[in-house]
């Protein structure tokens, strides 16, 4: 059932859109009438069948649309270069789809300093807050969101720069700018980068 329950998420999450991993999970055991969720997959094991479902189902205009967006993540992130941006999610582990966002990660003790950064770019942005865990404790940081004209939504969440240095805070797989060009010019699986 667990494995089931992957592969029906995985489906919804490519065939719907949806990128919220706990709510495709929840839909799927509702779906396969699964009434106990305690025992749903992991956001990994949805992620291996959401990239099976795509190598299977989407191949060639998955392809397409997973280059437009890393070439999207490169453009920002060489404006964004003073903060040292690096991409996460879905978008570098190969699993983003057409309604997909990118994920940035930069790093920043002044956060007006990125705000006039984005001013003197003339970026209309949002601005929030994210949740992480840094040195073992859940912290919110700001975060900004982008929206582009021509593409994809780009949330960029400001690390503190000791977050760089400390190893504290490394999401499961990050590209900076010369390993994202690598990525594109190669077409290497993130894991290999990431080594």
């Amino acid at each position: 059932m667990r494995e089931q329950l992957a592969h029906q998420a995985a489906r919804l999450m490519a065939e719907d859109g949806i990128t919220d991993y706990a709510f495709a999970k929840r839909k799927a055991a509702r779906q396969l009438g699964a009434a106990d969720t305690q025992h749903l997959p992991s956001d990994e094991e949805v992620e291996t069948a959401l990239r099976s479902f795509r190598l299977l189902y989407q191949g060639e205009s998955h392809h397409a649309i997973l280059h437009q967006l890393r070439e999207q993540a490169l453009n920002v992130m060489q404006l964004l270069e003073p903060f040292h941006p690096y991409l996460t999610g879905s978008v570098l582990d190969g699993t983003a789809g057409e309604q997909s966002d990118i994920n940035l990660s930069i790093y920043s003790d002044d956060q007006k300093a990125v705000i006039l950064f984005l001013l003197k770019h003339n970026l209309s942005y949002e601005s929030g807050e994210w949740r992480v865990t840094l040195m073992g404790k859940q912290q919110a940081v700001p975060s900004f969101t982008l929206e582009t004209e021509l593409g994809a939504p780009v949330h960029i969440v400001v690390l503190p720069e000791n977050a760089r240095h400390s190893g504290s805070r490394k999401p499961r797989a990050f590209a900076d700018e010369a390993a994202l060009k690598k990525l594109l010019q190669n077409g290497d699986e993130p894991e290999a980068l990431m080594r």
